[in-house]
Parts: C-alpha cells; structure tokens; sequence
C-alpha cells in the first residue's frame, strides 16, 4: 500500500535515480528473519542447494553485492547479484534505464556497470556464515583483450563466497558478448571457468549456472543444451533480456538495448519450453523474464523451470511482490493437488 501512494512521486524520477535510491533503502532496512520461514511448502531441492522457496531476484538489481541479504529478507528464496567484472566499469552511456510503463517492461542498455570484483567480494566475504542462497552472476569487462581469461578470473575469485556461479554470456549490452554462446567459444569458456572453480574450492565448489538469450535458433539451443550437460552444469537460467521488438506502446519503445518486463513472457516461456525439450528434462532450468505474478510462476514452473527470478515486475509492484508471488504459489500448487514444488516441475 505504502508503495502504491509513493509509486507516482518515484515514477518523476530518472529510473536510475529511482533505483540507487531503492538500493539505499534496502540498505536500511531491519535486520529480521527472512519471510520465506513459514512457507516450508515451497522449499526445493536443485543443484545440491536447499532453496526455501523457488523465487529469486535476477541479477541486475543488485549489481555490486550490496543488499543480498536485504532481499532474501524481503521474502525471496535467493538472491543473485551481479553481473560482476574483475575491473570497474562505467558502463554505457546515460540515459541507458527506460520504464515502458504503458507495456509494464523495461529497456536497459547498462553495459554492466559495477564497481569490480574487488570491492564486490570484500562486501560477500564480510556475510559468510549468515546463511541464505546468493548466487554471484559473473562477466567480462568491456574493453579486456581475453574474456575468457576475465571469466575465468572472476570464476577463481567469487566461488568460495557464491552459493552458485552464474556465468553471463547473454547480455546484448556489451559487443560481441553474445558470440560466447557459439558451440566452439562455449565449450572452451565452461572449460576454463570449471577448472579456475577447482583451483579455487576443490571438487566441492559451487555449481555453475549458465544464463543463456532468448534469441537464440533451434541449431543453438541444442548444442548449448548438450554441452550444458556434457559439463555437468548445475543448471540453465532461461533467459536474459531480448534483442527483439513486439508490438510496443510506450513512449521508449524505440530505444536500443534489452527489453525485459511484460513483453518478453511469452517469448521467455517458449524459450524454457525449448530447453526443457532440448535437455530431456535432466537439468535443471531456471525461468527469467516477464514473470510479475504467481500464475506467471506458476505456468514457467510448470513448463519445466526448477526455480524463477524476477526484476523488472518488481519496478511496478513494488518489494511486496515476493510474499504476493510466494503466497500465491502455494495456494497454486494444492489447487493442482501437488505436494512440493519439484513434483510440479515439467508438469505442463
């Protein structure tokens, strides 16, 4: 409710504003036990992790590891932040944050700005041992001449602080970034990413998530779902934002860079129907894109998503929106007459 009235006075804001300053807020909010607690229906079991509830927060709120556990506060069953580069980064230019209000999305071109793998892990490090689930969602600066050597890099530095490594090769904001996807670049990056994990942690590091684009053709999809398996990957995150333009009404519709929100469900739900088909059902997949409500959860859960994440809906919704989603959810899955989120994954 308290959102609702101030939604007006945040929406006079440039984005960016508006989203430090939400960043500082959380910063301040009070130290309490997490709200997923009493929802111990919605806990699951994925990649050796016991996640409280299957929704997350995506990467790109919380760029720098800064208000981790805030989020999980707030209600969320994990929390990824990042993308996270070994050096700092500006980013692209500004404006780079538009809100497509009338269409409930969001266009971003940030270029992952951050303020680098330094400073970053020094926060992370100072919360180990307060529990939680907080995947590190790793990238490649802009300008490095070995972007590999960067993953790799950022892969040796943030496993021992990371409940689970998500590597970012599907952001259309930095040049050339998707080429990483092609079968043989792939390959040889999970290669080099693995090994840097087992320097760092052993044979009992954190599992490595692979985020993955939405404009990807059926040829690319297979052969990311087989090497996705040939390396025993954790599980797939499916998928960033879209290159691509449906029917939009808003005043920045136009803009370049990534479309995320309402617009891309439908596309972002075909895509996880895609790579569920593609990997047999034997990995894991995580939903992004469009989900804002627990039917949207839902229906991606059922599709074949392990877990979900959201970002952009929260722009509109408000902080409140993880107990509205988790909520729901349950009511959802003893309407279908399921016992536990994992019995209704793939169920579809």
């Amino acid at each position: 409710m308290l959102f609702r009235l101030v939604r007006p006075l945040i929406y006079r804001l440039d984005p960016e504003r508006a989203h430090g300053l939400a960043i500082r807020a959380l910063k301040f909010m009070p130290a309490r036990s997490p709200r997923t607690s009493h929802r111990a229906a919605l806990a699951t079991e994925v990649a050796g992790l016991h996640f409280p509830n299957p929704l997350g927060m995506a990467a790109g709120f919380d760029k720098d590891g800064e208000i981790p556990d805030a989020l999980l506060r707030l209600g969320f069953g994990f929390a990824e932040v990042g993308s996270i580069t070994p050096l700092p980064q500006a980013g692209n230019p500004k404006p780079r944050l538009f809100r497509l209000t009338e269409d409930r999305g969001v266009i971003n071109r940030m270029g992952f700005n951050n303020g680098g793998a330094g400073a970053a892990a020094t926060r992370l490090a100072a919360r180990l041992g307060r529990g939680g689930i907080v995947g590190i969602n790793i990238g490649a600066n802009k300008d490095s001449p070995d972007r590999i050597a960067d993953y790799a890099q950022m892969a040796r530095t943030m496993a021992p602080l990371a409940s689970y490594l998500a590597v970012n090769i599907s952001s259309p904001n930095t040049p050339g970034l998707r080429a990483l996807q092609d079968e043989g670049a792939l390959t040889g990056l999970l290669d080099a990413v693995l090994e840097a994990r087992a320097e760092a942690t052993g044979t009992d590091g954190p599992p490595v998530f692979l985020k993955v684009a939405p404009d990807l053709e059926p040829a690319d999809i297979d052969a990311i779902a087989r090497i996705a398996l040939d390396k025993g990957l954790g599980a797939l995150i499916v998928s960033n934002t879209t290159i691509t333009r449906p029917p939009l009404r808003s005043t920045h519709r136009d803009e370049t860079g990534g479309l995320s929100g309402a617009p891309l469900r439908d596309l972002a739900q075909q895509r996880l129907r895609d790579f569920r088909k593609a990997t047999g059902g034997a990995m894991p997949l995580v939903g992004v894109g469009g989900i804002a409500t627990a039917e949207d959860a839902w229906a991606r859960i059922r599709a074949g998503a392990s877990l979900v994440q959201l970002y952009s809906a929260m722009v509109y919704a408000g902080p409140g929106i993880a107990g509205q989603i988790t909520s729901g959810l349950e009511l959802l899955m003893r309407r279908d007459g399921f016992t536990s989120i994992s019995e209704a994954v793939g169920s579809e």
